[in-house]
């Protein structure tokens, strides 16, 4: 069995959003790990958050799939050219669009310059968050509360809304929700309410799009180790995150890609309105 990293970590702090080369371990994301089989075989796929942690697993994946990728990031320039070379690495187009996606024309920006780089879009990850940590309600300022529902759900529905034009039957929307939509964190109110919306969202989604034959599913992920932690947490929080689920670890973002691959793939053609599980043990009910 492959050997991952345990907490203790080095106690880390990071300014959000946070940067991979500055994290310790550093994540495995499958650079030298994955290898594809040609299920993504000419599939056109948009990924926000695609620079680094989740987003770039799934990049790699993708690519080493068959896939051309469009990477959709904020401002992590160094991230998202690291991951854009892994995918022409793997001998599939990158495209890089960098950006806020809290901004609606931002979001049908990414899904224009889809359409006119790659030639379409089969697959939408809709997969960037913002977090961050507070211990009372009285905390979390208006400012926060809108800038978390920006990001993670009001965005997820910009995008999907401007890319559904251009998805033909069999094509997948794959959200990234959270262990938190069903067992949520008090001290990650915002964030864990809009990963019940988003797994909600999912829900509704899969309904109305089903005679398009567009399917949307979910991955909730549990502790997973990306920039996200160091620079949304402090203290004991990073240095022994992941250390509360059944595996006592926090899952790499490599550990995470074979869902998305799977979700994105055609032969899964009877999945949709799902949630995928990767918990380290931690059931979802």
């Amino acid at each position: 069995m492959a050997s991952h990293p345990e907490p203790p970590f080095p106690d880390q702090q990071q300014p959000m959003p946070g940067r991979t080369d500055a994290m310790s371990p550093r994540p495995d994301h499958g650079e030298d790990s994955y290898v594809g089989s040609g299920r993504l075989a000419g599939k056109r796929a948009v990924i926000t958050g695609g620079d680094s942690g989740i987003g770039r697993a799934v990049a790699i994946a993708f690519a080493r799939e068959g896939a051309d990728v469009l990477i959709s990031y904020l401002d992590e320039d160094d991230d998202a050219n690291e991951t854009a070379e892994l995918v022409r690495k793997a001998g599939r187009t990158a495209v890089l669009v960098p950006g806020d996606i809290q901004d609606p024309a931002h979001c049908r920006a990414i899904v224009e310059k889809a359409v006119a780089d790659l030639g379409g879009i089969d697959v939408l990850v809709n997969n960037a968050a913002h977090q961050a940590t507070f211990k009372e309600i009285g905390d979390i300022s208006d400012e926060e509360w809108q800038l978390t529902f920006a990001v993670n759900i009001h965005a997820m529905f910009y995008l999907t809304k401007a890319a559904v034009p251009h998805m033909q039957p069999g094509s997948s929307i794959i959200n990234t929700a959270s262990v938190n939509a069903d067992k949520p964190n008090p001290t990650l109110l915002a964030y864990a309410t809009t990963k019940g919306a988003i797994q909600n969202f999912t829900g509704g989604l899969a309904q109305l799009l089903a005679e398009k034959g567009i399917r949307a599913n979910t991955v909730a992920p549990g502790p997973i180790w990306t920039p996200l932690i160091p620079s949304t947490m402090k203290g004991d929080r990073v240095t022994e995150f992941g250390k509360q689920v059944p595996m006592k670890r926090p899952g790499q973002p490599a550990e995470l890609a074979t869902a998305y691959v799977m979700l994105a793939d055609p032969l899964s053609s009877y999945v949709s309105g799902a949630t995928i599980a990767v918990t380290g043990g931690h059931p979802i009910l």
